[in-house]
């Protein structure tokens, strides 16, 4: 079993105790710290005394908090906090939730920073010590990567424009992976190539305009980015190398990089959903690859707040005309409103020509997974259907040993149903579609499924086209459903590598 991103299943929390609450206690002027204000050098033997309910203290990426205050406010409720009290907690962290803007959350329980290893310490086995920081040991990244592997880059220019060429020593590489912003007089690209991530980050020597290209040979694995001059000058350098400037580490290690998108289009796909959506910079070059998500940012009461989304297409592959504009420089998000939530009221509210943060992807879904499978079986509950469109779309156009693609989609009501008539048309136009819906409280009339997820729904409704075939089942929805589809998948003897969950 694979997953898109790790998540805890909430716990209730108690009246007042809510993510607004939370925000307004940290307005409060309350000493949340326990130190007046005083930021002090910790060590490891002072971090590992604070490590109960009403004295616990976390290290994240250096930074160590007196998270004590924060347990009843917790959505993942005081034991998962717990788990990491004492200690460094930055993997539990990454692993439950890296995108959440902890320094943010947490700066008024700032206790300060930890203390630097004495020397004789940098001795023993790094290897077998666990990692202070979130960040990769260098010992972990063998010298034959290093030397053989890693990328590198050049640069050239002419009158009027500058071109800096990456090497990445891989052959057909994924342009899906290569990112490129240009912000504030700095450009910064990353490429990932497998679980590591090559950062180019300089501050560039002289303004540029605004729309940069980028040209990929995937066969080879060369990137070009090709800078327009605003002034005929002769570079004398390309710049200032910034924060991991022409560094190879572990892709959780490169942190959260976020641009700002303008809302383009806002429409309505149900009575409590709408389809966004929003215009990448001319300075940007992002693709969402298939199977990940982003995070979208917004300010709210004076803090940062994020949340996952996994884009969508414009459409589904069918009569349907793109309602917007070319996918590389569009992005589509498909939201439920939730009028008493505090993020997606705010996105609501949003005016046309307003901007919103979007992250770099990320996520662990592999094209690969796709590649000689010949049943496809996508199981999705209310907007857990937003992971399976690009699937729907990529597998139906690309995957030539498929046999049948089949949705089973899960919703309240027939008003609930994302993209009902669409559906409906692939299953029309393309034989290999079907789709089933599934409705927990139908209204009279209703001739389709009803009920809820169940091993008897899955035993008559999840079938492979042949025996032994090449299966691949994916799932999304709220956590119970997942989980509880994911156990009664097992139980139906599918095995690991048959399943995908996407959870965030």
């Amino acid at each position: 079993m694979s997953q898109l991103s790790c998540c805890v299943t909430g716990v209730p929390l108690k009246k007042g105790r809510s993510l607004m609450d939370w925000i307004r206690l940290t307005k409060s002027g309350k000493d949340l710290s326990g130190l007046r204000g005083r930021l002090i050098e910790v060590t490891e033997e002072e971090l590992a005394k604070h490590n109960k309910k009403d004295d616990c203290w976390v290290c994240i990426r250096g930074l160590v908090y007196n998270v004590s205050p924060y347990m009843e406010y917790h959505p993942g409720g005081e034991d998962e906090l717990m788990r990491a009290a004492g200690t460094d907690g930055t993997d539990l962290f990454d692993q439950v939730h890296r995108w959440v803007n902890y320094e943010s959350m947490l700066k008024e329980c700032l206790i300060g920073r930890m203390a630097a290893k004495p020397v004789a310490a940098a001795k023993e086995n790094l290897e077998e010590k666990k990692r202070l920081n979130g960040m990769l040991p260098k010992s972990q990244i063998s010298e034959t990567l290093a030397k053989d592997n890693t990328p590198s880059y050049d640069w050239f220019q002419t009158e009027s424009s500058v071109t800096v060429a990456i090497y990445t020593k891989q052959k057909d590489l994924d342009s899906e992976l290569v990112i490129v912003d240009y912000q504030d007089g700095s450009l910064r690209a990353e490429i990932v190539i497998k679980e590591n991530s090559y950062l180019l980050h300089y501050e560039l020597s002289y303004a540029i305009q605004e729309d940069i290209q980028v040209r990929i040979a995937e066969k080879v694995g060369k990137i070009e980015i090709i800078l327009k001059k605003k002034d005929s000058i002769a570079w004398k350098s390309l710049g200032h190398p910034l924060e991991n400037h022409n560094s190879f580490i572990s892709h959780r290690d490169t942190g959260s990089f976020y641009r700002k998108c303008q809302l383009i289009s806002k429409t309505d796909v149900t009575h409590d959903t709408k389809l966004f959506c929003l215009m990448l910079p001319p300075s940007s070059h992002l693709q969402v690859p298939l199977g990940q998500h982003i995070y979208l940012k917004q300010t709210i009461a004076g803090t940062e707040i994020v949340k996952p989304y996994t884009p969508v297409s414009g459409s589904l592959p069918s009569d349907f005309p793109d309602p917007c504009h070319p996918y590389n420089k569009y992005i589509y998000f498909m939201i439920k409103i939730y009028p008493s939530g505090l993020f997606t009221p705010q996105l609501d509210h949003l005016q046309i020509g307003d901007y919103v943060s979007v992250s770099s992807p990320e996520g662990n879904f592999k094209k690969s997974q796709l590649q000689a499978i010949e049943d496809l079986f996508l199981l999705a509950a209310g907007t857990g259907f937003t992971p399976m469109v690009k699937l729907l779309n990529y597998a139906l156009t690309n995957i030539t040993s498929l046999r049948k693609v089949k949705l089973l989609f899960f919703n309240k009501t027939e008003g609930d149903i994302l993209w009902r008539s669409q559906l409906e048309q692939l299953a029309f136009n393309d034989q290999r579609f079907e789709v089933e819906f599934i409705l927990s409280e139908p209204h009279c009339g209703w001739s389709g499924q009803q009920g809820r997820i169940s091993s008897t729904l899955l035993s008559d409704c999840v079938k492979r086209s042949q025996d032994g075939s090449n299966v691949l089942i994916c799932i999304c929805g709220p956590a119970p459903f997942t989980e509880l589809g994911m156990r009664l998948l097992q139980d139906l003897n599918y095995s690991k590598e048959e399943l995908h969950s996407f959870t965030a």
